[in-house]
């Protein structure tokens, strides 16, 4: 790992989304957002709405914090803006919801994903994919960086690959055939907004795309390598890859499930700096998949379970921290959720991340003396 952000050992923090408190209604509806927050009334909300999930984050002692992602409209899947964010304003896109393609085809084999995908619904690309406005996700990393105490990092996804699972090749007049052809053409789109991150001063930047698990079943994945690789071409941040095991109100996707090990090790040629991983939903079960990860990389590794309502204990999160660092240094660990909490209650996310933030308190004082030292303050 080339590039840290905090001092503190075991840095803690959350994949993304966060629950938006009741009183902020306010939907984009495929607007731009800075069309949006002409409306001051508005702005207003989202920067209180920012200003409060951050809050809560840094007093449950959370190292590095995000926005809570406040403008994901309340689509299906409980995230569904993950997609839709891009679909609506990628020119090349049907805004509109389709069936979705993974719903209707033969890849829906457990009728659980299949009632998640549909409630997700798809889209067709009718013609060739171009970059119009800005995602204004430089503009919101702004926002939230001038009310936070600690560093930001900016959540991007769906990325070029995870996009092409939603999207209908088979459709009439669909501008593809494939989606590996379609990520292709994301990838400088992508690659762009990365870039308006940094001239912005992210300085720590995740990347949401389920694109990693296609190595189950491409016989070469070396293009999901370029893929990737092209994403983050130039790209001067602390990067980490989350390819979680999917959120769906609670479900995981059930193809993905214990298939990690089977995964990782093609993807240590991409270039990014750490792998953001779900392991307590498992009871922290694939922890043995991290025995070979590459001294370059490092591992934010999921100690809380955003899949469940129930609130774990903080011996029970300390201890799956400590299954973390029975396999991998603890100067390359950080700890987060598992996924995003959007779905959540808001009561039961914040008890999850204080007790995330007692647990690693305890784990820390039992570190060596030293031990993951040696990192730097990149806002100094």
């Amino acid at each position: 790992m080339s590039k840290l952000v905090v001092e503190t050992p075991l840095p803690t923090t959350m994949v993304g989304s966060y629950p938006r408190p009741r009183w902020f209604d306010y939907q984009l509806h495929g607007a731009d957002f800075l069309h949006a927050i002409k409306l001051e009334e508005h702005r207003e909300a989202h920067e209180d709405a920012t200003l409060a999930v951050i809050r809560e984050q840094e007093d449950a002692g959370l190292d590095v914090v995000t926005d809570g992602q406040m403008f994901y409209d309340d689509y299906g899947g409980s995230i569904g803006s993950l997609c839709w964010y891009w679909y609506e304003r990628i020119p090349g896109f049907s805004p509109v919801k389709h069936h979705n393609p993974l719903a209707m085809g033969a890849a829906a084999a457990d009728p659980r994903d299949t009632a998640v995908y549909e409630n997700w619904g798809g889209t067709v690309a009718h013609e060739k994919l171009r970059r119009g406005a800005p995602s204004r996700l430089a503009d919101m990393f702004q926002i939230a960086d001038r009310q936070a105490t600690r560093p930001v990092k900016v959540s991007v996804g769906a990325g070029p690959i995870n996009l092409g699972f939603h999207v209908d090749y088979a459709a009439p007049g669909s501008a593809y055939r494939s989606q590996r052809e379609l990520a292709e053409d994301l990838v400088p789109i992508f690659n762009a907004e990365l870039r308006d991150l940094v001239a912005a001063g992210a300085q720590a930047i995740q990347l949401e795309d389920l694109g990693a698990w296609l190595v189950l079943t491409e016989d070469d994945p070396q293009w999901i390598v370029d893929v990737m690789n092209g994403w983050v071409d130039g790209v001067d941040a602390l990067l980490s890859w989350h390819f979680c095991l999917g959120a769906g109100y609670g479900n995981p996707n059930a193809a993905f499930e214990g298939q990690l090990m089977r995964i990782l090790e093609p993807l240590y040629e991409v270039n990014v700096d750490q792998y953001v991983l779900d392991f307590a939903w498992g009871d922290m079960a694939d922890v043995r998949a991290l025995r070979d990860l590459p001294e370059d990389k490092g591992v934010v590794a999921g100690v809380v379970d955003i899949r469940s309502l129930r609130i774990e204990s903080d011996a029970e999160i300390a201890e799956r921290m400590r299954k973390v660092l029975e396999v991998v240094p603890a100067e390359r660990v950080w700890f987060t959720t598992d996924c995003g909490m959007k779905a959540l209650p808001r009561f039961v996310a914040k008890n999850k991340l204080e007790a995330m933030g007692r647990a690693v308190q305890e784990v820390r004082r039992e570190l060596p003396a030293g031990a993951a030292r040696g990192v730097q303050d990149a806002r100094a």
